[in-house]
């Protein structure tokens, strides 16, 4: 067999996986026991599993997660109001897929962030497209595009996201420009797309930080009303942190 040159064209098909799985059979002194088909599904599984991995990464980049969080490393020990069950029901990630909501509450540094963050990353493991974006970060963008044109761009980018995480919420009134700009995004998300929602500010206190109580019910019709509550509480989170290691 000629193996060199075998192995020049799959590297120009670009089948890495299947390459290194080759080599490592050729390495394998009971690789021959196999039957033909048996060896080649072990090159298929290898170059298939390598291009999802691939994916995977790529949708990681592109979500710009704010913290390097799993749902695997949550601290369910510290007194914050955690519901595992809950946590474990909603890491299989049907939510998204049933394009519904998720809105996490709670005071200062309790670890929504990075709930949020953990939420995205298994979404992001699970193949679907996620953007992670702070919400005044997010409203200054748009402003932006605005005068440079890139607006409705942007918009549809947000359209065809599978779940779209707006972090750190309600930290000042709405003006008239973000309403409509908040309104605008949901109104392309409902019942095709899931967001997922970080606030100081309790969800029953959001009608009146919206503004305008018309486009209020608006946004919250399409935000809250088929969304999974998770309500945080307790000290900081960083506080705790920093103590123990002093």
């Amino acid at each position: 067999m000629l193996t060199h040159p075998t192995i020049d064209k799959l590297e120009t098909l670009r089948l890495t996986g299947m390459v290194k799985a080759l080599r490592e059979q050729w390495q394998s002194p009971d690789i021959n026991q196999l039957a033909f088909e048996e060896r080649l599904g072990l090159l298929t599984d290898r170059e298939a599993d390598l291009r999802e991995t691939r994916r995977m990464q790529t949708r990681l980049k592109r979500a710009r997660l704010r913290q390097n969080a799993s749902l695997e490393d949550i601290d369910f020990k510290q007194p914050r109001g955690l519901d595992k069950l809950l946590i474990t029901k909603l890491a299989d990630c049907q939510w998204i897929a049933k394009h519904q909501n998720l809105i996490i509450t709670g005071p200062t540094g309790v670890g929504k962030s990075y709930l949020a963050c953990a939420f995205a990353q298994k979404a992001c493991r699970e193949g679907y497209n996620t953007v992670y974006a702070r919400i005044s970060r997010l409203f200054e963008d748009l402003g932006l595009a605005k005068g440079d044109g890139r607006y409705i761009k942007m918009l549809a980018g947000f359209a065809k996201t599978d779940l779209l995480v707006l972090d750190d919420y309600g930290l000042s009134q709405l003006t008239r420009e973000q309403r409509h700009d908040l309104l605008e995004i949901l109104e392309d998300r409902h019942g095709v797309r899931s967001t997922l929602v970080t606030s100081q500010l309790p969800v029953e206190h959001w009608h009146e930080q919206i503004g305008d109580p018309t486009l209020a019910d608006a946004i919250m019709d399409r935000l809250v009303h088929n969304a999974h509550n998770i309500q945080l509480k307790g000290g900081s989170m960083r506080k705790k942190n920093s103590n123990l290691t002093e």
